[in-house]
Order: C-alpha cells, then structure tokens, then sequence
C-alpha cells in the first residue's frame, strides 16, 4: 500500500498484505481454476470453494472486529478480489459479494444491528446481497417502485428486484425501498429483509454470457413484514447507504477486472512464446507483441488506480475517494475488456474455442463493464466531480 516516507512515496506491500495476497492467489490457483470451466459451462453454484474461502478467512474480511470480525480496510480486500478474479470471476463474485451485501449494515447499521447480522456471517459461510437493481431501475435509484408502508413496528414492502448476486443462496438482502415516493431518491430507505420471509419468491436464476458460476436472481415482494428494528439509519438515507456502500466495494470491482485482466494477459504470454508461425514464436512479430505490450501498461496503470482508490478510502479522503472510486472502476473495466479482447487474438482461431481459457474470459470480463455502474455511469460521475464539486 501506497505510504509516505522519506524521500517520496512508496508502493510496497507490508508483510501481512504480501501474505494474504498469496494466501488468495494460492487459494485462486489451486482450487478456483481446475473446477472453473465445469463450474461456467453449468452454472454451478460454488458452494464448495466458498466454503472453503470462508475457513481461510478469505470472506467478510471487513467485519469490524467489535462483532469478531478481522476488520480489514478496503485496501486488503482489493487485494483479494484481484487474485480470486484472476482464478476465475464467477467464482470470485460468488464469495465477495459478501462484501457489497454486508457494506450497508457495517456503514450504516447500529451497534444492535451489527451485533444481529455480522457474526453470523463468521460462524458460518452463509451468504447476503445487495438490493437495489430493478427491473425498471438500475444507475436512475430514483425509479425505484418497490415500496415500504410502516405499520406500526413493522414495514410492508412490496415490489420486485433484479440482477442480484447470490439472491437465490442468501440468508437475508438489504433492500432498498421509497418509504415516501413523493421525495425521489431522497425518499428511498433501506432494509435487512431474510430471504425466507413470506412473501418473497426468487422467481428467477437469470442465464448470464459470463459470470456463470455466480448465482444472479431475480426476486419478488409480496406484503412482505420487516420489523422497524431492521431499517439501516433513518427514513430517507437509503440512497446515501447504497453510494457510500457502492464508493466502498468500487475499488474492489476494479480489482476484480485487473484480475481477468491479468489471467488474460498471462494466457497470451504463455502462448505467445509457444506458438510458432514463419519459423519463429509469434511473440517475435510486432502484430502480437505490440498488442501484449498494451495490456501490460494499462494492467498496471489500473491496479495503482486501484491501490490508489482504495488507500484514498481508508484514509477518510471523502469525495475525493469518490471520483478515484470512479477511475478506477471506469479504466479498470474498460482494460479487462480490451485485454481479454487482445488475448483472443493473440490465440487465433483457438482463441474463439471454449477448449482454451481466454474465450471466457472475454465473456467474464463484459459484465465488470456494467454492474455496480456501467463505465457510462462511472463517465458521468468523473465528469460531476470536475465540474461541479461539492467539497
């Protein structure tokens, strides 16, 4: 992590980063990528590598440690998802979407709340997610039609969400809900709703071009009750708790694409060197070359966005932190896009075969383009923060 000393800065990881790196690049190695093309082709759900992910604590790493947790900066957690990304995205989605489920409790649940919902995430490797998406609402929150009427000490909730990770296998969602319609996304609020409380039904497990072996569903409200006692904050912050949550796991996401990015670029290296046409490896034509030398440079220039986003994070550096949120998503995507294009045809004809691995790569890497903002979104944040600052 990036720290000042003597002389200027420095980009050296502490011993305890360097280890859980490894821990997650050995883990990504060893167990993700011999069980990720059966896993993609059948969308499996990966039950047993999150459980696995779980007992090597590479899950809710951010779970402050007043409820057990290790309570880890988000720094350490993009270093997870890059490796755990690197063996396979689906997977990876399937074990840190903990991460963007359980943000909103730990950013804005109180001491009750925390103590209700946190620990039992360590205990055992039960999964949460996040509800904000609709099927008519996704980056505009302020089209959000899923309702919750109080009654009481309860709150009725009633319409339906989509594009949600891990929805079909979760113990309980944040939902995001209008609590008062007329306020637009001023008006929107937050909920810890159990997934088996009557009245909601998953109606769907959506058939993803990549990504597979994430479960994303689809789910429905029906006069489902949710006590008072689970609304995060007051009525009304629940646009301020999905951006803060979304600020929080952005350089993570990033992460996640510098990860396909690299396993892209390391297959056509690995290739390049093997494969001989006119008498020499194909590494030596400057077609290919050139091409290998692009994806180096801009890996590396999105994993410091990433290293820089997250370090701005822990710091407390505000709305500064937003907008390199913002870069780091919008590049780092971007780059996963590009390199796993390249290394498609860096391979050829092989390249375009699900036989060899940088087919779905290619097809993982789109969807780090559109969800948790699409690099359009991510545009339009940057483009706010230049020109109509807030700080």
């Amino acid at each position: 992590m990036a720290t000042t000393v003597a002389g200027g800065v420095s980009f050296e990881l502490t011993e305890e980063q360097r280890a859980l790196r490894a821990l997650a690049h050995e883990f990504a190695e060893q167990e993700i990528r011999p069980r990720a093309a059966g896993y993609d082709e059948h969308q499996t759900h990966p039950a047993d590598l999150i459980a696995k992910a779980h007992e090597l604590g590479l899950m809710n790493v951010h779970v402050p440690e007043e409820q057990g947790g290790l309570g880890l900066p988000c720094f350490e957690g993009m270093l997870i998802g890059e490796e755990l990304s690197w063996g396979c995205a689906g997977v990876a989605v399937s074990i840190v979407a903990n991460t963007l489920g359980a943000a909103p409790v730990i950013l804005a649940g109180s001491e009750e709340q925390k103590a209700e919902w946190l620990p039992p995430l360590l205990e055992e490797p039960i999964l949460c997610s996040f509800g904000l998406t609709e099927p008519d609402a996704g980056s505009d929150v302020a089209r959000i039609r899923t309702t919750a009427v109080r009654q009481g000490d309860d709150y009725v909730l009633n319409g339906s969400k989509t594009f949600i990770s891990n929805a079909g296998h979760a113990a309980w969602t944040v939902v995001f809900a209008k609590t008062d319609a007329s306020q637009g996304h001023h008006g929107l609020s937050a909920f810890v709703v159990p997934m088996d409380a009557p009245g909601i039904t998953v109606e769907k497990h959506l058939d993803k071009m990549g990504q597979r072996s994430t479960d994303t569903s689809a789910f429905s409200l029906q006069e489902v009750i949710v006590p008072a006692a689970n609304r995060l904050g007051e009525e009304g912050d629940g646009f301020k708790i999905a951006m803060q949550t979304l600020d929080f796991t952005r350089p993570g996401t990033a992460a996640g694409a510098v990860g396909v990015a690299q396993a892209a670029y390391d297959y056509a290296v690995e290739y390049a060197r093997e494969r001989v046409t006119f008498d020499v490896p194909i590494a030596m034509h400057q077609g290919v070359n050139f091409l290998i030398a692009d994806m180096a440079a801009e890996i590396e220039a999105s994993r410091l966005l990433c290293w820089q986003a997250a370090w701005m994070l822990d710091q407390g550096h505000g709305r500064r932190a937003t907008l390199y949120s913002s870069f780091a998503k919008r590049f780092a995507a971007d780059t996963a896009m590009k390199a796993t294009t390249d290394a498609v045809q860096v391979f050829g004809g092989y390249g375009y075969i699900k036989e060899y691995p940088v087919e779905k790569l290619m097809r993982d890497a789109k969807l780090f383009q559109i969800y948790e903002g699409t690099s359009q979104i991510q545009r339009l944040v940057i483009a706010r923060e230049i020109f109509l600052p807030r700080d």
